[in-house]
């Protein structure tokens, strides 16, 4: 518990730094587009309710889905200022992170400046144009300071919202809090979660007290409460915009002196051939391990490495084939499910021929190899359960399907896999349910659901001693791990030579005791400690 936690310590200043820099900058441009639309408006009466409206349909976006969607919208324009303008910018992390907050802060902050400016008492606006002020002088002296407490209220709501959606920035390549409840969530990490929420919530309550603390002191006229409040204020997005850069030097004079934790260390390497090498990883524990694996044995190959985490599984695919990452690992079955929008069911050869093709033709990516191991949707049961009912392959369940709940993961039930295993075994549920993975196996040790779509590797089959169902029809595609570079790296012969030694030498066995290193309750251990077990016998299965 106490190394756990002395995990997460070592970690916070680079993810509460980079979560405050985001949420400045989002309130920050939110402000400036919200306060000068919410004046024009006011004076413009016809255009109220149309900005008004566009501005909160934005909010009936889910946050995660308008996250993700700012990635594909910033490859195609970073490739056309790219062609115009010869300008470039990452399509991942920063840049999604803050239009998708931005357009989050603005609907509080331009409703209560509306509302603010229009609830002031118009005997006061006629007395000031009575004095012989401007229209401009009117809002400036009159209008605006009567309608602070309302607009500073609005920001409070903007600052608490912005806080905790950037949070959701994680999928999109984002470091902020959200990297503790993501990575925690997928490995069992209950002390990441909570430790993640907590700052994030202490961070929210903090910025809220002290603009609190302004409203309060405008509304009183306490000019000593609001220039403390103000400026404590300034020191904090000051710092939020400026702490990235000093926990990476920060960093640096910290792995010189050796205390950086083992988990987050970069060894000072000289760049050659690529300048960095960018590894990518979804959101679940094996894609952890693999990308630990690929990051450790690259470094020893003299590359400097950097990793892009908990990327969702489109969102990591677009930024590959956009360059913006340059290595990942990802499964022939969602390639050709998801990408190439494939849903018959072909021999494994000719899926990987037909996607290495498509990869190469359509995006200029080049498929290294298999990892040797195969990670597919496998329907799974507690063991007890199958063996009460006779249950040891899918055809099994046909006469029992309508007396049980099966559970899948957010997408499985909308996937090819589900309606070919569904059509082909003429299956029939009572129930389906979607849960985030974690949830999703906690579900079926529980009993609130029969049947699960589990992960063929995944630790957790293991330590919850779950039957896997034969698929005795061959209804699930393959899902063979392979190892996908970008137009760029595919390039660099010598980035493939490294990563050679890990093609075909990782056994399904192998992985899924790697995964329940980390997933498992009892004596757990680390993502950087399961990626050197595997890479150890990876090099005593070579010498052999």
């Amino acid at each position: 518990m106490s190394e756990n936690l002395a995990e997460q310590f070592a970690v916070l200043p680079e993810n509460l730094s980079n979560h405050l820099m985001i949420t400045v900058i989002a309130l920050a441009a939110g402000a400036a587009i919200s306060l000068p639309l919410a004046v024009y408006v006011v004076k413009h009466p016809r255009w109220r309710y149309p900005a008004l409206t566009v501005v909160s349909v934005v909010q009936t976006i889910p946050s995660l889905a308008l996250l993700a969607l700012m990635v594909p919208l910033l490859i195609g324009l970073t490739a056309l200022t790219s062609r115009w303008l010869g300008i470039e910018f990452s399509a991942l992390g920063f840049y999604p992170a803050v239009i998708g907050l931005t357009m989050y802060s603005i609907l509080p902050m331009l409703r209560n400046t509306v509302t603010g400016i229009m609830g002031v008492d118009s005997a006061m606006t006629e007395a000031a144009r009575g004095m012989g002020m401007t229209p401009r002088q009117v809002l400036w002296k009159v209008e605006l300071p009567l309608a602070a407490p309302v607009i500073i209220a609005g920001l409070r709501t903007a600052t608490v919202w912005t806080v905790g959606i950037a949070t959701l920035a994680t999928p999109v390549g984002q470091r902020c809090l959200g990297n503790y409840i993501f990575r925690g969530l997928q490995t069992f990490n209950w002390t990441a979660v909570i430790f993640g929420c907590i700052v994030a919530a202490a961070l929210a309550i903090m910025l809220d007290l002290l603009l609190g603390g302004m409203e309060r002191g405008v509304k009183e006229r306490r000019r000593m409460l609001v220039t403390m409040s103000a400026t404590v204020l300034s020191v904090i997005f000051v710092a939020g915009l400026f702490a990235p850069t000093g926990v990476e030097w920060a960093r640096g004079f910290g792995e010189q002196a050796g205390f950086v934790a083992d988990a987050d260390r970069e060894e000072d390497r000289e760049p050659t051939r690529l300048d960095v090498v960018r590894i990518g990883s979804k959101t679940f524990t094996e894609q952890f391990i693999l990308s630990r694996l690929m990051r450790e044995t690259l470094q020893d190959a003299g590359y400097e490495v950097r990793e892009r985490e908990s990327l969702g599984s489109i969102v990591i695919f677009d930024a590959l084939a956009g360059g913006e990452i340059d290595v990942y690992v990802d499964y022939t079955g969602t390639i050709w499910a998801n990408a190439m929008q494939r849903d018959e069911i072909l021999p494994d050869w000719n899926v990987h021929s037909q996607m290495a093709g498509w990869l190469a033709e359509a995006h200029g990516i080049r498929t290294l190899g298999s990892l040797g191991f195969e990670n597919a949707y496998a329907l799974a049961m507690r063991r007890e359960h199958a063996e009460d009912l006779g249950v040891e392959k899918i055809s099994d369940l046909i006469e029992h399907a309508r007396d049980l709940r099966m559970g899948g993961d957010q997408e499985f039930f909308g996937r090819p896999e589900w309606r070919s295993i569904r059509d082909r075994y003429g299956l029939r549920f009572r129930d389906q349910v979607s849960y985030e993975s974690t949830f999703m196996y906690q579900s079926v040790v529980s009993g609130e659901v029969d049947v699960i779509a589990a992960f063929s590797t995944d630790g957790r089959i293991r330590a919850f001693d779950l039957k896997l169902l034969e698929d005795d029809l061959e209804a699930i595609p393959p899902y063979d791990a392979v190892v996908l570079l970008s137009a760029r790296a595919a390039e660099d012969r010598e980035l493939a030579a490294a990563l050679a030694p890990l093609i075909d030498a990782i056994p399904a066995e192998w992985m899924r005791e790697a995964n329940h290193m980390v997933d498992r309750s009892e004596d757990r251990r680390t993502v950087s400690a399961a990626a050197r077990w595997l890479r150890e016998r990876i090099e005593q299965d070579a010498d052999d």
